[in-house]
């Protein structure tokens, strides 16, 4: 029996390669689309690169379109109307908003998961319940949606623990408590501020990491181990955020421990998915923990690369993104693709925040090593075309060389120059003396 949608899909991809040159549209704002935006936009064969709705750095080498995230039926009309050739949504709004099974239907050319395969990253609750069910080693935890359930909780829990909402956020959504009083106090702020679910763990010390993998759902790749600094203070003291820098590849990750989160934890999740008729697209990232017996715990996953690893990440990737994505959205990747060109060079990068200190001047940009490669979160430009601060995690800054103490130190060089008020960021990354 002739299948039509096959022959279509090749002609389809025949044509889509044949182009001589490609539009690509990004959705999201942050630093990871702004890495993203830089790269795709110094391809040659790429004629326009749009983004949705990006910030005020990415408007400087692309074209910003005033549409949001969750908006994607506005984003399909317009990926229509100026014949955009690959879109790639890593935004989480976006893919929970399921703009990849919109632009699907409509035989536009996606690269990004579904809502219903990205729901266990998405969802903390739901990636924990289906570690649960996978086997899959994490810390004990609890979900809670009323307050004095979850109450009753931590006055019954060890600590430290661990309280977060149940879908990230840039905001104070998770914090490390020490003490049930502590805990009472941030469980109690969550709710009062309209938390609709509550996700509640033990701590496990250890060493922090993020491994990313690529796949069309069915057959996937590694790309890179990341260490993952989270916590605002050296040390892993202050507060606990989405990310306050990395270095990859993580030596600290074991080609054993590799092998063992290939075949007892991703493999399982891509399979689970793929039976369930709902297989993963895009890029997938397991966040976890080694452990002081040597071995690992799995924390949550992750439905792109993360703001604080991207450029690293990209760095290290010897590969046409634009021919890897769309080889995954096609379903040529296994045919295309039994290994991935990974550079031997090591990338470290560093987050730099005001806290809450807002409309200060981002000085020495222009000064900065060209080897440095800057991202923007949020920051936006005055009249006179300088950065501000905006609160928060500013930018991130990521150099790649041939080894990681060489990185690192360059990196700090380059920090050293940018001045901004209530600049913070960590001086610890990349130590080997961790």
């Amino acid at each position: 029996m002739i299948n039509h949608l096959e022959i279509i899909m090749k002609i389809d991809y025949n044509h889509f390669m044949q182009a001589e040159k490609k539009k690509i549209l990004i959705v999201g704002s942050s630093a990871k689309e702004h890495a993203l935006c830089k790269v795709f936009s110094e391809y040659d064969f790429i004629e326009k690169v749009y983004v949705a709705p990006g910030n005020f750095a990415t408007g400087e080498f692309c074209e910003n379109v005033d549409i949001r995230p969750d908006s994607v039926s506005e984003l399909l009309e317009f990926a229509m109307e100026n014949a955009v050739d690959l879109t790639i949504a890593s935004d989480e709004l976006a893919i929970k908003s399921d703009i990849a099974t919109l632009f699907q239907q409509n035989g536009q050319l996606i690269f990004a998961p579904s809502a219903q395969s990205a729901s266990a990253a998405i969802s903390k609750s739901v990636g924990k319940k289906l570690f649960y069910k996978l086997h899959i080693p994490t810390p004990r935890f609890g979900i809670f949606e009323k307050q004095q359930l979850a109450m009753d909780y931590i006055k019954k829990s060890d600590y430290p623990l661990v309280i977060r909402l149940d879908e990230s956020s840039e905001s104070a959504d998770r914090q490390v408590c020490n003490t049930i009083q502590t805990a009472s106090v941030f469980l109690e702020d969550l709710f009062v501020s309209g938390a609709k679910k509550v996700l509640l763990e033990d701590f496990v010390s250890g060493h922090e990491f993020i491994y990313y993998f690529i796949t069309d759902g069915y057959h996937f790749l590694p790309l890179t181990s990341c260490a993952n600094y989270k916590f605002m203070s050296d040390g892993n003291g202050g507060i606990l955020t989405p990310g306050m820098g990395t270095f990859c590849p993580d030596y600290k990750l074991s080609y054993e421990i590799q092998d063992r989160i290939i075949s007892e934890v991703v493999a399982p999740i891509i399979e689970s998915l793929a039976r369930r008729e709902i297989p993963y697209l895009g890029i997938l990232g397991v966040e976890g923990v080694l452990t002081n017996d040597g071995n690992y715990s799995i924390l949550e996953l992750k439905s792109f690369l993360s703001n604080h690893d991207c450029q690293a990440v990209l760095n290290l990737l010897n590969e046409n993104l634009y021919t890897l994505f769309s080889a995954c959205a096609i379903g040529s990747f296994a045919d295309d693709y039994e290994t991935l060109n990974i550079s031997d060079y090591s990338s470290v990068s560093c987050v730099l925040s005001s806290g809450k200190v807002k409309d200060s001047v981002i000085e020495g940009l222009d000064l900065l090593d060209d080897s440095i490669d800057v991202n923007h979160f949020s920051t936006k430009r005055n009249e006179y075309f300088e950065y501000l601060t905006t609160g928060g995690r500013s930018v991130v800054l990521t150099k790649t060389s041939s080894t990681l103490t060489r990185a690192r130190e360059l990196l700090y060089e380059n920090i050293d120059v940018i001045k901004f008020s209530g600049k913070k960021y960590r001086k610890d990354i990349c130590k080997f003396s961790d």
